[in-house]
Parts: C-alpha cells; sequence; structure tokens
C-alpha cells in the first residue's frame, strides 16, 4: 500500500506521512523524549529586536488558502488508520480545571497509559498536562510508562506574574516530576514593541526548565496577525523553545489551522537558517479526529516526515482521545460504537 502511494503522481498527502514509517519502524521509540540540549541562538537582546522587526511578512490571503486547500486533502483507508495511530501517539491528554482532583488525575493517567483497556493494539498517549499541584500524582502513576509528565508553569495562563515568581514555578514543577514544561509567552511585551524583553524572558524560561523540555505557549488568538504570529514564533524558537504552541485553551480563539500553518512555516524556515528542528503543538478547540488529520496533514506539506514524531509534533485535548478512539473501531468494523463504550476523558 504504501509502494503504490509513493509511486503515486497525486498529491504527497494523501500518504500524508507514510515515508515516516520507514524512519521510525516503532513510533514508540520516536515517542521517547530525551533530556533537550536547547539554548538560545542568540547572542543577546538586540539581536532579538533585529529578528522580529524584519521578519518576513506573511501573505494572508496566500496562507489561508493554502491552509483550506491542504484540510481537503483525502487520505485513502490503510492511511487514515496510521494517521489514526500517530494522532494518539502525539496526543497531550490535557486537564486543567479547577476542579481536578487527585482521583481525576490518576484516572487520567490509567486512559493515557491504556486510552482502550480492551484493546492493546493502541498506543499510549505522548503525555499528560496539567497544573503544578498535581505533578507529584501524575509523576507517581506514569513512571515507568513511557508517558511522559507535562506541567503548564510560568503563571498560566496569562504569563504575566512577576518573574521571579514565574521562574520559581517552572523549576519546582520539574523538581516535582515534570519532564516537560508549557509556559506562556508575555503578550504584553511583544505587543508592546518590548521584544528584547520578550526574549530575555523565554530565555531565563529555558534555563529554569534546565533539561526538561519548554513549550511556549503564543496565544495566537490574541496576537492580532499573521505577521504577529510569525514575529513571536521566530523570537520563541531563537529563545531557546522546544516547542511552539498555538493557545492555552482558556480564550475563545484556540488553534486554527492558518495560525498552525504559519507557525509551521516559521519553523521550517528557522531550521533552514539555524539547523535547528523546533517542534509544534496544537492546542485549544481541537476535538475530533478530522481535525488531528488535518493537523498532521500540514505538518507533513510544511515541515516533512522528520516532523511526524512525538518528538516534534503535539497535539493538546482533552476530548480529542475518544473520538479517535471512535474512529479507529469505525475504520476496523464498518460501525460507530457508542460515546459511551469508551472511559470517559
Amino acid at each position: 500500500m504504501w509502494r503504490e502511494h509513493r509511486r503515486s503522481p497525486r498529491p504527497v498527502s494523501e500518504s500524508v506521512g507514510y515515508d515516516a514509517r520507514r524512519r521510525c519502524r516503532t513510533l514508540s521509540e520516536a515517542a521517547e523524549v530525551r533530556p533537550t540540549e536547547r539554548r538560545p541562538v542568540l547572542s543577546g537582546g538586540p539581536e532579538a529586536h533585529r529578528l522580529v522587526t524584519h521578519a518576513v511578512a506573511v501573505d494572508a490571503v496566500g496562507l489561508e488558502e493554502r491552509a483550506a486547500s491542504l484540510a481537503k486533502r483525502s487520505i485513502k483507508r490503510s492511511s487514515k488508520l496510521w494517521a489514526l495511530d500517530l494522532a494518539i501517539r502525539c496526543m497531550d491528554l490535557t486537564t486543567l480545571e479547577g476542579t481536578d482532583t487527585v482521583g481525576k488525575i490518576v484516572a487520567i493517567c490509567s486512559k493515557a497509559v491504556r486510552p482502550n483497556p480492551i484493546d492493546p493494539t493502541i498506543p499510549s498517549v505522548a503525555a499528560v498536562c496539567l497544573y503544578p499541584q498535581l505533578v507529584p500524582v501524575a509523576a507517581a502513576q506514569l513512571a515507568h510508562t513511557g508517558v511522559h509528565v507535562a506541567s503548564v508553569a510560568g503563571a498560566f495562563p496569562a504569563g504575566l506574574g512577576p518573574l521571579d515568581a514565574r521562574l520559581r514555578e517552572i523549576s519546582e514543577v520539574v523538581e516535582l516530576g515534570a519532564d516537560e514544561v508549557d509556559i506562556v509567552l508575555n503578550r504584553s511585551h511583544l505587543l508592546g514593541g518590548r521584544y528584547v524583553q520578550a526574549y530575555d524572558e523565554i530565555v531565563a524560561s529555558r534555563e529554569a526548565a534546565g533539561s526538561a523540555h519548554l513549550k511556549v505557549i503564543l496565544e495566537t488568538g490574541e496576537l492580532g496577525s499573521y505577521d504577529r504570529i510569525r514575529q513571536a514564533s521566530m523570537l520563541a524558537m531563537a529563545a531557546g523553545a522546544d516547542f511552539i504552541k498555538t493557545s492555552t485553551g482558556k480564550i475563545g480563539v484556540g488553534a486554527t489551522l492558518p495560525a498552525a500553518l504559519c507557525m509551521m512555516e516559521a519553523a521550517r524556515d528557522f531550521h533552514r537558517q539555524t539547523g535547528v528542528e523546533v517542534g509544534i503543538k496544537v492546542a485549544g478547540g481541537v476535538r475530533t479526529s478530522k481535525q488531528s488529520i488535518q493537523y498532521l496533514t500540514l505538518v507533513y506539506e510544511t515541515l516533512g516526515a522528520r516532523w511526524m514524531t512525538p518528538d516534534r509534533f503535539r497535539i493538546g485535548a482533552s476530548t480529542l482521545l475518544n473520538d479517535v478512539l471512535m474512529q479507529i473501531d469505525k475504520e476496523r468494523t464498518g460501525r460507530y460504537q457508542g460515546r459511551d463504550y469508551f472511559t470517559v476523558d
């Protein structure tokens, strides 16, 4: 089937990422998140200011047309099953509610390791994402499972607390057992033209996170334009982010295909300029299997097969997993299972 795809002159996204299968014989190997060695690529703030002010302008119309076109691409059934499997492996199963309890975290961690308890062929997710207070619970539940612990930190979701307190929180969640830290870009600095300060804060956060992977949330729904999204992406990547992420999921506008594509193109150009590979995480409003496949298509067409692994692509979601499980059963059996057939996210 994959050979047939490779010979076909049809658009490459019809075989979205399936050459990557040859690169990763077992995707569990790709899910291993190794301690980061990322460091800032600029020598200081003045370079950061030039990086932002000289960023290439984005063709908004062309960007939206390309995103819409790629979203309409179709893939064959066998390829769709592989893509759904990859969507699970790239998923950050997320709960960021004020009502989160120890019992809820234990249940979510169990689901993260075995999304469908009666089907051992379903892979584990990449990580569980939660609030700092509950990191020790998740760390204990996920020890030796291959599923990572991701914590928000740094005055999430606004990112506007005192810098010392934010940095201290980042360090503390790593000490508590977080493998990955999701922080929020200081949009006040970025939108106010204080690019050096925004850059320096991410550099400091990178240092505070130590060996943990640092994901920088841009909150694209508040940036106002694709030019700003590109500027924010370049700034965060230059400051040492391992991933750039679309949204907190706490405002009305979450991830959108054009915004994600803008970030992916920035990551592609950054890689060409520096040789550094920075991951992409989409989050906020990604609820259906169809959406997850659309984002995978964007990744493959923009960044290529090397980004089709949990090391370089993530989907943050709280309700997506059950929809993907339902779609996998439908593709295998020809019929949908009821939503109550699966455990509650």
